[in-house]
């Protein structure tokens, strides 16, 4: 089975058949292989049936050995397990894919999502705070979401305690999209089990996570990065100087975003972190007057589309001997440490084509050396 795209000016339509899908689904399911690599296999192999074909051969090449892509019974499980929840697969491309999103580097070329994903396509505003909130930030969260709610926006956070309940709570009403870190059937914290129930009734449930999965610790910062990739900006409302809520933040200043945030006493610890934004350049937020003053007009929603890097490449990339390949690696990786760098950067301090370097990174992923980080960066991995 051959992927085929429509030919125009327009990046390429999103798969058009439930074979399509599922090698989209199979692809994006086998190891190693994340959001950004899973365009680059895209824009190389021009289908996800001849990445798949090839990706075993590609592991080989980068030096990982006995290399299997995702079995198809995987696939057909987590399948089962969405419809018995009522959950829908919605593709990069398909036209409630959220156009915010869209254009992500690292946009999830697949979300599970239960409720209405009209919601996908009005202003969403990002509201995340701290999970020990305080009665204070309660209520200002509550406001917030609710006045912001009146005024047309979509509030979307990421179901944890505090804060994102509050901000849930208050804009059940006029709309809300809840974020989580792990499947779409799997309620974290089990607590809000009665308002994801409702979330999912009245606004919308969305993971790029396979369905069943139990949030980890090392899901969170991705989820973070879909909550500020939906929104035109991100209110921090409560937040420690070392949280979650300020990941995000930092993703919505990569990602182009508005930031926001509520200030705080000097003395309060769950202040902190708001009072570093704010300090740093941050909008001081008092109200829903200056959420909306901080924001430019809002534009008629866009058709979702795929970025760029999934059209298929100008021409294929020469293929190098097996020592030239290792020298490209080896070039890479001396020009890498733990600390994150931009992929872009380090194509112009290298001074090469990113036709070559670009494949090149791929394979030090796949063999684990390097890891891709959400704004387009990468760092090396350090044994």
């Amino acid at each position: 089975m051959t992927e085929e795209f429509t030919s125009s000016t327009h990046p390429p339509l999103p798969p058009t058949t439930e074979d399509i899908r599922y090698s989209w689904l199979r692809l994006l399911r086998s190891r190693r292989v994340g959001p950004v690599t899973f365009h680059r296999l895209i824009a190389e192999y021009n289908s996800a049936q001849n990445a798949l074909d090839a990706l075993p051969e590609v592991a080989r090449e980068a030096g990982v050995k006995g290399y299997k892509i995702c079995p198809s019974p995987v696939i057909d499980a987590e399948i089962k397990a969405a419809k018995a929840a009522k959950a829908r697969l919605l593709c990069l491309g398909d036209v409630h894919y959220p156009s915010q999103l869209a254009q992500l580097k690292d946009a999830p070329p697949l979300l599970w999502v239960k409720g209405d994903t009209a919601r996908l396509q009005s202003p969403i505003i990002a509201l995340v705070g701290a999970r020990n909130a305080s009665s204070l930030g309660s209520r200002m969260a509550r406001a917030l979401a609710h006045d912001l709610g009146s005024q047309g926006y979509i509030i979307v956070s990421g179901l944890a305690r505090g804060i994102d309940t509050a901000a849930h709570l208050a804009s059940l009403d006029s709309g809300t999209i809840a974020v989580m870190a792990g499947g779409v059937d799997v309620i974290y914290p089990t607590q809000n089990t009665g308002l994801a129930q409702d979330i999912a009734q009245r606004g919308l449930l969305l993971s790029e996570q396979p369905m069943g999965l139990t949030p980890q610790a090392r899901h969170f910062p991705s989820r973070n990065r879909i909550i500020s990739g939906l929104a035109r900006a991100v209110i921090v409302v409560e937040a420690a100087a070392k949280s979650g809520s300020l990941i995000t933040a930092r993703d919505a200043l990569d990602q182009g975003r508005e930031v926001l945030a509520v200030p705080g006493h000097p003395f309060d610890a769950r202040a902190s972190g708001c009072n570093m934004l704010i300090r740093d350049g941050a909008q001081l937020v008092r109200n829903s007057d200056d959420v909306i003053a901080a924001l430019p007009p809002v534009q008629p929603p866009a058709r979702a589309s795929a970025p760029q890097q999934m059209l298929p490449l100008d021409r294929p990339p020469q293929r190098r001997s097996l020592q030239e390949t290792a020298a490209l690696h080896q070039q890479i990786l001396s020009r890498l440490g733990p600390s994150p760098t931009a992929e872009d950067q380090l194509i112009r301090d290298m001074a090469a084509p990113a036709r070559d370097v670009s494949p090149a990174l791929t394979d030090l992923e796949l063999d684990g050396k390097i890891t891709r980080l959400a704004g387009g960066l990468v760092s090396r991995k350090l044994r």
